[in-house]
């Protein structure tokens, strides 16, 4: 991979060498440095440093550390990587890049770790507006929490120190004599791409520079230069001067999210993210760590222009964004989500629920004016960003049209809820063929137009995502009154099941929600064939009595659907009786289907 198209390269002189530093977007805007990892140089940021330069419109900065990529080595190698010095280096490249303002820190892997270190040390205060930390800790942080374990052991404690000391073998043999070099230089440097490939599914063509081997080998000195000596001797003062953002990817191979635990200890002010991923994430999942980035930079830029002008926490015409307090904040924090009949009931519920951990929310429905309220009240729960669409879910081209202005105005999604439906009930003979088509073209077309557009933009991207579709405990429990209804619903669980074992692969999780009796507004509209007007008035007023009374509220619905894309659940019965009949599906069919004659309200 090189560098994104426009980049502008500079030379900086520091300590003896160069270190070559790259620059996109506007320096007017806010500065943010991104440092690499190792055995990275800085075209792991490629990806991310565009979206937030072209996307975001920040100003991004990235440099190859000393000794990587195309800036120069220090001689001897001995000493010559010492988190001292890193910090002169990145002292020297803001100085340059943003002579009179603050610069928006971002490290991943050992970028991190050097980071920490430039954001705890006294002489960078004021140099640093905030700190996103990915997949590497602070060396002293990191002695602190080996010495407590170590001198007040308990079986958890050493449960955690156990399996850090597993995940950390390469640490060891990094610190060998002239083993680690030998190996970059050899057949591991010519095979690292593919080991990427296989173990975290980096893209094909992450690692073209010819100055891997070197990279490597050199980066060695960063883990003996500064890895025992630190943990044995940490800092007492290791305090951040500046907000961090920390994010945990949850399948990092090399680094426990329990490393984290006492954070709070050194950080006073600390945003925590999390993410189903392995260590890679800047190649893995760009999409998702710029938004994070973006997030976090707007609120800390609009908090100090608020205290720079003594407005506290309004300033430039909007209230601060601050980092979602909901329960899943930590997951769904500025993932861009769908929602399909948001206009009301389970989907409005659904969208709210999402817009509290944080999600920016795209409110879907037939009905404007109902998206529109359900967009702008997720914007006062707390979304980042909420905005209301209108289409009919049955019309395909009118869905073409709304994917490909999504992809074009927001990006890719990471999840999307198809839930928008509808409800028919009456005997099968009594059901026309128009009947039927009404119930298919939106239950299940409606389904199947979600998957087929916005799905496919979530394998083109390769980063993953989240399909839910809204099914029904009518699904799997057979009625008499409601053989439309049924079929379309568990078309829809089949259609989920089907999904799931196809994109599998391709890490994009797909979920069918089950519920039961829910208390919407699904009976006030719902079609009864077989009778006249005045019938089926009655019975929706009956049907609409029997749901309030049952009183299941839509927000039960909608935490089961955050929790089934968090837990990457197959098919979630929700309701008390959407479980027992699911249960009865699996074990007692025969009784299901004796219960099927009675035939419950829709």
């Amino acid at each position: 991979m090189t560098l994104p198209q426009g980049a502008r390269e500079r030379r900086v002189r520091t300590g003896g060498i160069e270190l070559c530093v790259a620059e996109l977007g506007d320096p007017g805007r806010p500065t943010v440095v991104l440092v690499h990892g190792y055995p990275d140089s800085k075209e792991v940021w490629s990806e991310v440093a565009t979206r937030l330069a072209d996307r975001h419109g920040l100003h991004v900065v990235l440099y190859d550390v000393r000794g990587h990529g195309r800036s120069g080595a220090p001689k001897p190698l001995r000493g010559g990587f010492t988190l001292e010095k890193l910090t002169d280096d990145f002292l020297t490249v803001a100085d340059a890049v943003s002579p009179d303002r603050p610069v928006h820190l971002v490290g991943h892997d050992w970028g991190s770790v050097q980071a920490w270190e430039f954001v705890t040390v006294r002489r960078t205060e004021g140099r640093i507006a905030s700190f996103t930390s990915m997949s590497g800790p602070s060396l002293d942080h990191f002695g602190h929490w080996i010495d407590k374990r170590v001198k007040r052991p308990t079986p958890r404690r050493v449960g955690q120190l156990l399996g850090q000391g597993a995940k950390s073998w390469y640490v060891y043999l990094l610190h060998t004599p002239a083993l680690p070099e030998l190996a970059w230089r050899g057949p591991l440097g010519k095979r690292w791409p593919g080991i990427l490939r296989r173990m975290e599914k980096v893209p094909t063509g992450a690692y073209p520079t010819p100055s891997l081997p070197s990279d490597a080998a050199h980066g060695a000195w960063l883990y003996r230069d500064n890895v025992r000596s630190r943990l044995r001797r940490p800092r007492s003062d290791a305090h951040a001067h500046a907000p961090v953002q920390l994010i945990t990817p949850l399948e990092d191979r090399f680094l426990s999210e329990r490393l984290y635990d006492e954070l709070e200890e050194w950080v006073p002010n600390l945003t925590r993210r999390t993410i189903a991923a392995g260590h890679w994430i800047p190649r893995t999942r760009p999409d998702q760590v710029a938004s994070w980035i973006d997030d976090f930079v707007t609120s800390v830029e609009q908090e100090r222009a608020g205290e720079a002008a003594g407005q506290g926490r309004e300033q430039g015409g909007g209230p601060v964004r601050t980092a979602a307090a909901g329960r899943y904040a930590e997951r769904f924090g500025g993932r861009l989500v769908l929602v399909t009949g948001a206009g009301s009931g389970i989907g409005r519920a659904t969208a709210f629920a999402f817009a509290e951990a944080g999600a920016r929310v795209i409110a879907v429905d037939r009905d404007a004016e109902a998206a529109a309220r359900t967009a702008e009240l997720s914007r006062l729960i707390g979304a980042p960003g909420a905005w209301a669409e209108t289409v009919d879910v049955s019309d395909e081209q009118a869905m073409e049209k709304l994917a490909a202005k999504v992809h074009t105005e927001h990006g890719v999604l990471d999840v999307l809820v198809n839930n928008a439906g509808i409800g028919l009930s009456g005997s099968f003979f009594d059901t026309t063929s128009d009947d039927w088509r009404k119930v298919l073209d939106v239950n299940l077309w409606g389904v199947i137009h979600g998957c087929r557009l916005f799905g496919r933009h979530m394998a083109e991207r390769g980063q993953g995502g989240h399909i839910v579709n809204t099914a029904s405990a009518a699904a799997y429990q057979p009625s008499k009154a409601l053989p439309a209804y049924s079929t379309s619903k568990a078309a829809v669980l089949m259609l989920s099941e089907c999904l799931r074992a196809e994109l599998a692969g391709q890490g994009i999780g797909v979920s069918a929600i089950c519920p039961g009796l829910v208390n919407t507004n699904i009976t006030d509209t719902a079609t009864f064939v077989g009778v006249d007007a005045e019938e089926e008035r009655r019975r929706q007023k009956r049907s609409t009595r029997a749901y309030g009374l049952r009183n299941y509220p839509p927000e039960k619905v909608a935490d089961a659907i955050l929790r089934a894309v968090l837990l990457d659940e197959a098919v979630v019965p929700v309701t008390p009786e959407a479980r027992v009949s699911y249960a009865l599906s699996r074990f007692l069919p025969r009784a299901l289907r004796a219960l099927a004659r009675v035939g419950p309200p829709l």
